[in-house]
């Protein structure tokens, strides 16, 4: 490399790295500085530096990079420590400065693999963009995986550049979106003009081919269905704060009902409330005797089907209750509400939900984030739930929504695809800042990847109505804050994608080219 070292080396280096990171943060939604890409350029010119230990260097500046990306992407992790700031306060900078410095060791892993290897022009950014997507996908699978903001998921879900996920998914679209936004640090390179020009110009063409396709593809969108079930998205707007108070049942739950009964010009057919609608046990709302039951009941008229994110406890192997994150399918019957189907969260949060160390973390003062006398324990592997009267729908509770792929795993171990999905979360957990936003953009894609339209139920925003390509419908929204309900047909389903019927084969293709490409180079230049 010829770069001068008084920008490279040194303090300087480091925070330029530093910087990179942090740009290619900013290009995420709700931020959208698209410019911020060029960030994944300048981290790996700095990569590239030469200086008296290579691989070492790389390794920092890697990590360096990932801090300053997952500082931008992750800063609404204080927030659900504040809730409780009293007893949990004091664990929020300790979560900032882990969660930021714990992820980008995968930033610092590539960076080295890819300094190790060190192939030059075309060949040195498409193994850059093989060592990073490679070890993005492990971010997403390691300890129970946290893929929350992808570098392929930058691009703001339902624009062009975003269908490429119908294709190769989210983390081939990390491929392609690491490739083209690196290839400008080939200018500050010693090669030949002959391979700069190429090298850009295939860059150009990939992004413009990713355009052509996502515009085409959108061009040949259908319409609405006719005859399409109305949906009702209730979204009661009340603080986290406030909800988990005892002496606030009642009220949370008159709200919640006033929104359910408003009048619609069509009655919905199903009714969604969000991820831990009430701060109760449903065991204990419809109980029989319950005074809350027959107040359920009278929240939908018969015939309709309210799907009620809720908390349930079930007895145990040696008497020991256990505590499940569900979703409740409720049908109105004549003078009651029944139980029509259970959907218990399977991929739980680590932290949030249970403690990894269990006992020992209880004893140095950690405990998860639930309002519960234990742990959530996971319910059983993800799967359609039959509803009655309606087409089968894909149940992702909140965090669960940021694993690509987890729909066409279930349709694949029951042979049974659903017609859509369903995301209930409790975004109030993220506070008021980027994360309701970045949470929509992330479970926007798996409407993309799955050909399913997505309907989004939160309790303080940011709830919506997403059809197959990833683009929110029209007036389908209720931003953050907001008091009131969505009433949208549903979209229809596309047939199943590419991705759907192949997942991450695309992607296992393109780290095939990354590494091919890699070694041929190694061979030929030792």
């Amino acid at each position: 490399m010829a770069l001068a070292r008084d920008w490279t080396q040194g303090w300087t280096g480091r925070a330029l790295a530093l910087l990179a990171g942090a740009a290619a943060g900013l290009a995420h939604p709700p931020f959208g500085i698209l410019p911020g890409l060029l960030g994944y350029g300048l981290l790996l010119a700095l990569i590239d530096a030469d200086g008296p230990r290579p691989v070492r260097s790389a390794l920092l500046r890697g990590w360096l990079g990932g801090v300053g990306y997952f500082a931008v992407a992750v800063c609404w992790i204080t927030e659900p420590f504040m809730v409780d700031a009293r007893e949990q306060g004091w664990m929020a900078p300790i979560a900032l400065v882990l969660m930021a410095a714990g992820l980008a060791l995968f930033w610092a892993a590539a960076a080295g693999l890819y300094r190790w290897l060190r192939p030059r022009g075309a060949a040195g950014v498409l193994a850059f963009a093989g060592c990073l997507a490679g070890f993005e996908w492990l971010r997403g699978h390691v300890l129970t995986g946290f893929p929350w903001d992808l570098p392929g998921e930058t691009w703001a879900a339902g624009s062009a550049p975003s269908q490429a996920a119908a294709v190769v998914g989210a983390y081939g679209l990390t491929w392609i979106t690491v490739a083209i936004a690196a290839t400008p640090a080939i200018l500050l390179r010693r090669t030949t003009a002959r391979d700069r020009l190429v090298t850009l110009s295939c860059a150009a063409l990939a992004l413009a081919g990713l355009y052509g396709f996502g515009l085409h593809r959108l061009a040949g969108a259908a319409g609405p269905v006719a005859g399409a079930p109305v949906i009702r998205v209730v979204q009661a707007d009340i603080d986290q704060k406030d909800k988990w108070k005892p002496e606030n049942l009642s009220l949370v739950l008159d709200t919640y009902i006033d929104l359910t009964r408003r009048p619609a010009a069509i009655a919905p057919a199903i009714v969604i409330w969000p991820e831990g609608a009430l701060p109760a046990l449903i065991n204990d709302l419809i109980a029989p005797g319950s005074p809350y039951a027959a107040r359920l009941g009278d929240a939908v008229a018969p015939g309709q089907t309210l799907l009620m994110g809720a908390n349930r406890a079930q007895a145990g192997p040696g008497g020991h209750t256990r505590y499940y994150n569900s979703l409740i399918a409720l049908r109105r019957e004549a003078d009651a509400l029944r139980v029509t189907g259970v959907y218990d969260k399977h991929h739980l949060v680590p932290f949030g939900e249970y403690m990894p160390a269990g006992e020992l973390a209880t004893k140095v003062g950690f405990r998860s984030l639930v309002h519960m006398p234990d742990d959530f324990s996971p319910g059983p592997p993800s799967r359609a739930l039959v509803l009655q009267g309606f087409a089968p729908v894909q149940v992702l509770i909140c965090y669960e929504a940021l694993f690509p792929g987890v729909t066409r795993a279930a349709a694949a171990r029951t042979g049974q695809r659903p017609a859509w999905i369903l995301n209930v979360s409790n975004d109030a957990w993220f506070g008021a800042g980027s994360g309701p936003w970045q949470h929509l953009n992330i479970a926007s894609y798996r409407a993309i990847e799955e050909g399913l339209p997505i309907v989004r139920a939160t309790p303080t925003g940011v709830s919506a109505v997403i059809d197959a390509y990833g683009r929110i419908l029209p007036g389908a929204r209720i931003g953050l804050d907001g008091l009131g309900v969505i009433d949208a047909a549903l979209p229809a389903a596309l047939p199943p994608t590419p991705f759907g019927h192949g997942g991450d084969l695309a992607f296992a293709v393109m780290l095939a080219l990354s590494a091919l490409t890699a070694v041929a180079y190694r061979v030929r230049r030792p």
